[in-house]
Parts: structure tokens; sequence; C-alpha cells
């Protein structure tokens, strides 16, 4: 079943964000294939929603993409980090 695709209006931003989590990120988003930008929105959709954003096998490839870009933060870091110099 196909659904229609809605239209929405985005805005470009700077968003700062820890680097390795970024690279993961970056690396999520060629896995999926998808941009960036539509990663970031179905993971904050799915959040939004009370929803794991991520099946077993792409949380499979997260690990090692952590793993690989040296990521070893976990949700336990979420709003304690400070920034290098800070």
């Amino acid at each position: 079943m196909l659904m229609d695709k809605k239209t929405v209006k985005r805005t470009q931003t700077g968003v700062r964000i820890e680097t390795s989590i970024l690279k993961v990120l970056k690396g999520l988003a060629e896995y999926t294939d998808l941009s960036l930008g539509d990663l970031l929105e179905g993971i904050v959709l799915h959040s939004f929603e009370g929803k794991a954003p991520f099946s077993p096998d792409t949380l499979k490839a997260i690990k090692q993409l952590k793993q690989v870009y040296g990521c070893e933060l976990t949700a336990a870091d979420s709003h304690r980090l400070k920034e290098d110099g800070a």
C-alpha cells in the first residue's frame, strides 16, 4: 500500500552536535539510503509518538558505526555533556 507523501516546509538550521554522534548519524543515513535530514526527521517523529525508530538490524548497524567512529556515549550521557575547553 503506497501512502501519499505530505508536502512540508523545511528550514535550514545550524545545529551543533557532538562529533562522533554526527559521524554515526551520517553513516546511518548512508546505510539507510536517506539524507541526514530525513533520518533525523524520522527519529524525531517516532520519538514524539513514543515509538522506537530503529529495527533490530538497524540497531546492529548503529552498534558497528559507533565502534568505527569511537562513539562511547549512551542515553545516560544525555544532557550531561560539556564542550571541550568550555
